[in-house]
């Protein structure tokens, strides 16, 4: 691992940046309990579409504070949505708050966050979306669906490409014309048609817990084939190699050849293509929700905020924050693609 990193850092910074800024977001996804000021269901309906709050150091009077802090906000215009600041006492922001109480990692109960700020001030970093729920602390909660569904996807599917292709490269014959012929009745549908129609066969009352196993299982079925054909062309050609024929010739049964000495010499080319992969079940999610077929409310994603935002012109063009969702789905999947041309690079041996 530290040679990679060390020969992405000096082939390729960009995919180099690109892998820390994907730790550090799935960093915060993971301790988001912790770090979200608020938690990510509280709705605050006076403080509908709020925009970002600003932080100060110095007060009007022109008096100056080492300690960031902010004003209370309230509703000046209601026809308008126009907040205005009432600048006549500060309120700091303090490290460790205690607040509604939550879980940490889902399980270690707490009622301490990382920053906030004493009622009635609020401290929205990315404003506030219809609900007057804070979207930074929505953002974090919905990195952990879109993140993990990424992850969790290209995990199954590329254990079933695998598998399948393995098998079927190396045994050949009847068995292998059937395997195929299945990954081409697969990759015979279009993906997102079929992501659809996979989806309209089970029940819209289902849970968000329930919603998110399902677009896992229907993204899985989907990404699996194209990986299997790659996968048999090369264990094709790997099966005739000496050492196989060294390890036949020991007695070693065929699937401990293949999973012992054929598959980790796709490796390689396995860890490329998942990480260009993962990308393609971000927006898989974010399509599904866009079309109000993936995380339901009142559970986060980043498809579902985008596709509660893009709904209405009106509020995308007076409430701009509410599109940050979109610009965290925008750096994830191009942090992924610069990552996989990176790594591509190191593992292609024509480029050492």
């Amino acid at each position: 691992m530290k040679e990679v990193l060390r020969r992405l850092k000096g082939r390729n910074k960009l995919a180099y940046y690109s892998f820390i800024l994907l730790i550090i977001l799935y960093l915060t996804a993971v301790f988001a309990d912790f770090i979200s000021p608020y938690p990510y269901t509280l709705q605050n309906r006076h403080l509908s579409y709020s925009p970002p709050t600003r932080i100060h150091f110095k007060e009007t009077n022109g008096k100056f504070h080492l300690r960031p802090f902010v004003y209370q906000s309230y509703l000046k215009n209601p026809v308008h949505r126009e907040y205005v600041e009432d600048k006549s006492k500060p309120y700091f922001i303090h490290l460790f708050p205690r607040g509604p109480e939550h879980k940490i990692l889902g399980f270690i109960p707490t009622n301490q966050y990382l920053l906030g700020v004493k009622p009635p001030a609020v401290l929205y970093l990315f404003g506030a979306d219809l609900y007057g729920r804070d979207i930074f602390s929505r953002i974090l909660q919905g990195a952990r669906v879109s993140l993990s569904i990424g992850l969790i996807g290209v995990s199954i599917s590329f254990f079933l490409g695998l598998l399948i292709g393995g098998i079927s490269g190396y045994f050949g014959g009847k068995l292998d014309t059937f395997l195929m012929r299945l990954t081409e009745l697969v990759m015979v549908f279009p993906g997102f048609y079929l992501m659809l129609a996979l989806r309209a066969t089970f029940p819209t009352t289902l849970s968000s817990i329930q919603v998110y196993l399902m677009i896992i299982i229907i993204l899985s079925f989907i990404g699996w084939a194209s990986l299997a054909r790659i996968i048999r062309g090369m264990v094709l050609s790997l099966r005739e190699e000496d050492y196989i024929l060294a390890a036949r010739s020991v007695g070693a049964g065929s699937f401990r050849i293949i999973l012992r000495h054929i598959l980790p010499n796709t490796l390689s080319y396995t860890i490329t293509a998942a990480t260009l992969s993962i990308p393609g079940y971000i927006l898989g999610e974010s399509a599904l929700s866009l079309l109000g077929l993936g995380i339901q409310e009142p559970q986060s994603s980043w498809g579902n905020m985008l596709a509660a935002a893009i709904g209405n012109l009106q509020v995308v063009t007076h409430f701009t924050w509410v599109l940050v969702p979109g610009f965290f789905i925008f750096i994830t999947v191009m942090a992924f693609n610069f990552l996989g041309d990176g790594l591509r690079d190191i593992f292609d041996p024509k480029t050492w």
